[in-house]
């Protein structure tokens, strides 16, 4: 079945909504995504988003900007920093006046708090930046766009899954996808599409990510020829519930909650003297499992699943019911304990892709070192790499992202497609998806791929997790290889075409595997350490030899890599204190 729109979005999260919301002023616009719209991981972000308002005390988006590139360590790119950090404060206002319920200070303003690596005055001290709607904002977020592009007459295409993606003389035509209902092949011609499918966390064992984030836009990208960007660098939130990964809101720190060893000692003070417990997150991160190294979890057995305590109890209950409800009801679930009587139980958990499909600041993708595009084929949110999140990305600055250049892709697609021509039908377009399909589907006897879905996330999760070196992920290379070869071999256990679910996560396994291989040689050739990148065989940063992003071409079986340049044209790279 062939479906014609002008616009096509893949996602349903933040960005492709408001790309979503933007295109369909001036063109015939559908969103596809293999969930309903306010189930996308947009709604799992709690604590705000950032813009220097200036509503509790002086800020600016200067320091924003400075403070988005020296917690990216300065692999950032700076007049893209720039920009999210000057639109941030017009998008936050756009927001609130499309009914988003921010938290209100006494006069009426939107209320703002502190948050990991904000500052004042270039990194003279903390500065309460984050905007935020409870410990709720993402899902704010999300309701308000929804409801904005229902009524600007957005068609919806939901549980649909993309598997491929048409490009045809430099152009894409649209993109090949299977409806969950009824098992079908769709081809969606447009004459442009942007991908905004979210991150790719189910790479690793211990997760904040969404089942669903398996990466499905890098990964169908990625197949076509198109290099990912700087790849290797995957960011680690230091509150993880422990066991889970489920996410302890940096918001818990940013009210005033403390990070405790085995003996209650306040250890940020030994790490990051000036931010202490909102230091950025790489740092803390690391600083925790140093401290679990050291025997000073709250176990004391130097294990991997040991863990520290996030003490809220001072807070009290006012404070704790009224900005943090949400993360209060998790730990009286999911731990049996409520933060106003004991200490939560965190541990580090993979939770952001600071690299994925690069693009430039209009959300165009682009292909190579010289930034040439692919016409009418463009990307925003975690799934894009433009880069403002360099190494390390600044805490609230996902949401931000996903705003300021959802937004900005949509009003950039809005004026492509005025004059760009219909697109034309492609001859066999399905020809690889339905190939995948048919394979796994054919009946022939083959394992499951449950097995493989575990050993690739325990292989990525202890040889390309907080700390790396060359022997474990030359390891995790040849592991990974090995697993993608035996996944030739795995069937489906379902053979029905109604809402098989089976199918779906063999196809969302094949997507984590390639994306798994192109992270794993990534990070073994960046022999440096930065931002979250970070090598106990280089502990030092590189910038003459490694002060450039990283682009990996999956080409079959093997991953070739290749540079580009880094825009320092407003600071120049310093040594990253805190």
């Amino acid at each position: 079945m062939i479906h014609n729109f002008d616009t096509v979005i893949v996602g349903s999260g933040g960005a492709g909504l408001y790309a979503a919301l933007e295109a369909s002023a001036r063109s015939k616009t559908a969103v596809l995504s293999k969930l309903y719209p306010i189930r996308s991981h947009t709604g799992a972000a709690q604590g705000g988003i950032s813009a220097a308002l200036g509503n509790v005390e002086e800020d600016s988006a200067q320091w924003h900007a400075f403070d988005t590139v020296k917690g990216g360590d300065y692999l950032v790119d700076q007049q893209a920093a720039m920009i999210l950090t000057e639109e941030a404060i017009q998008a936050v206002y756009d927001l609130e006046n499309r009914g988003l319920p921010f938290n209100r200070t006494p006069e009426g303003r939107i209320d703002q708090r502190r948050f990991g690596g904000h500052t004042r005055n270039f990194g003279e001290g903390p500065v309460r930046r984050a905007c935020y709607a409870a410990d709720r904002t993402g899902h704010m977020i999300l309701q308000t766009l929804y409801q904005q592009c229902i009524k600007n007459e957005v068609s919806f295409f939901d549980e649909f899954q993309v598997v491929d993606v048409i490009i045809e003389d430099g152009s894409c035509r649209g993109v090949v996808v299977v409806e969950l209902a009824t098992g079908e092949m769709h081809i969606f011609a447009a004459k442009a599409v942007l991908f905004a499918t979210g991150g790719f966390g189910r790479i690793f064992k211990i997760t904040s990510n969404a089942y669903a984030n398996t990466g499905d836009g890098p990964a169908v990208c990625a197949r076509r020829g198109i290099p990912l960007e700087d790849m290797e660098f995957y960011q680690f939130h230091p509150t993880g519930i422990m066991g889970l990964g489920i996410l302890i809101s940096e918001a818990v720190r940013g009210e005033g909650g403390i990070l405790r060893n085995r003996d209650g000692e306040r250890f940020m003070e030994r790490y990051s003297p000036t931010l202490l417990d909102l230091a950025p997150r790489d740092i803390v991160a690391r600083s925790i499992l140093t401290e679990v190294r050291a025997g000073q979890g709250i176990r004391g057995d130097r294990r991997i699943d040991d863990y520290v305590h996030l003490d809220a109890t001072h807070l009290g209950k006012e404070v704790l019911d009224a900005k943090l409800p949400d993360i209060s009801g998790f730990c009286r679930t999911y731990l049996g304990i409520d933060p106003i009587d004991a200490p939560i139980p965190v541990l580090p958990t993979a939770h952001y892709a600071m690299g994925g499909i690069p693009t430039d600041v209009h959300g165009r993708v682009v292909i190579d070192r010289e930034g040439t595009i692919i016409d009418g084929l463009y990307a925003a949110g975690e799934c894009a790499c433009v880069s403002v999140h360099g190494a390390n990305r600044l805490g609230t600055n996902s949401l931000l992202d996903l705003i300021v250049f959802g937004r900005r892709a949509g009003q950039h697609i809005a004026e492509y497609v005025k004059d760009a021509p219909a697109p034309r039908p492609v001859a066999d377009a399905d020809e690889f998806a339905r190939a995948w399909i048919d394979r796994l589907l054919d009946g022939a006897d083959g394992p499951h791929g449950g097995a493989i879905t575990d050993e690739m996330q325990v292989t990525m999760m202890e040889k390309v997790g907080i700390y790396r070196n060359k022997a474990d992920m030359s390891v995790a290379v040849d592991q990974i290889q090995e697993l993608r070869s035996r996944y030739q071999t795995v069937r489906v256990q379902d053979t029905g075409s109604r809402f098989n679910t089976d199918l779906l996560e063999l196809i969302e396994l094949g997507n984590l595997l390639d994306l798994s291989l192109v992270t794993a040689v990534s990070a073994l050739h960046r022999e440096e350490s930065r931002g979250a990148h970070s090598r106990e065989d280089f502990p030092e940063r590189d910038d003459d030899t490694w002060l450039k992003h990283t682009l990996a071409y999956l080409e079959g079986d093997e991953v070739r890599l290749d540079y580009k340049a880094v825009d320092t044209s407003i600071w120049e790279p310093k040594p990253r204190t805190y």
